[in-house]
């Protein structure tokens, strides 16, 4: 999923950038949950912003598969189902098929540098605590392998993926689990470096069945206070 520091560079102001940022700080953290709502009035009221402002963040957070508009029904945080879930990772285990022989045949040695460090940058994130850094870091990490492919479409059909994929890892992984260990990054790493194209294709597979298989899917809501949530209690 895009961070929010990537999707606040596109001419968001300051004011909405902070609902924009305290919104998606929530969903990666697990505070937030699928399915709530989220009411304009309320926002301008926690904000102290009118409805304009509030509009244009809930669609930046739209564009970013973190929110759901629907006409005449507001804003609720997305809730992705089990099928979508299934049919998602489905859809990423073949892009990611396609992707992994184009990127091992152009990496060169300073490209696979690049991967490293951001493996390591990933690590830092998880052992840091700071969650909402390390999903984004691991989506970037699998849209880096897409950059290195050299396939624009099949780079844009990830980015797509990555993004609902990171939402889901967010709202569904059961606590205590690893989503996407940084550790099973750093052994991609190696085999792509090694240049063994079927071996790297069984890992990114096994890899993303793992993630999947870590979720939690079951339904499980409760009251929330939103203000506290935002940290503006």
């Amino acid at each position: 999923m895009a961070s929010s520091s990537i999707v606040t560079k596109r001419g968001m102001s300051d004011v909405d950038k902070k609902i924009y940022d305290s919104v998606f700080n929530a969903v990666m953290n697990q505070r937030l949950p699928p399915g709530t709502k989220l009411t304009e009035a309320h926002f301008c009221e926690l904000f102290k912003v009118s409805r304009t402002i509030v509009r244009k963040a809930l669609q930046r957070l739209s564009h970013a598969h973190i929110v759901v508009l629907k006409p005449n029904h507001g804003a609720s945080i997305a809730s992705p189902t089990p099928q979508e879930t299934r049919e998602i990772f489905a859809a990423r285990r073949g892009i990611e098929a396609a992707i992994i022989p184009l990127a091992i045949k152009h990496a060169s040695n300073a490209q696979i540098a690049g991967l490293r460090k951001m493996a390591k940058a990933e690590h830092a994130a998880f052992e840091s605590g700071d969650r909402a850094n390390w999903i984004s870091l691991g989506g970037a990490f699998h849209i880096a392998l897409a950059e290195l492919a050299g396939n624009s479409v099949l780079q844009r059909f990830l980015s797509e993926l990555v993004s609902r994929c990171s939402l889901i890892i967010a709202l569904y992984q059961l606590p205590g689990n690893v989503a996407c260990s940084h550790d099973e990054h750093d052994r991609l790493i190696d085999v792509i470096a090694s240049k063994d194209v079927k071996r790297a294709l069984k890992m990114m597979e096994q890899h993303l069945l793992a993630i999947e298989a870590r979720l939690n899917l079951n339904d499980e809501r409760a009251k929330i206070n939103l203000a506290e949530i935002l940290g503006l209690a």
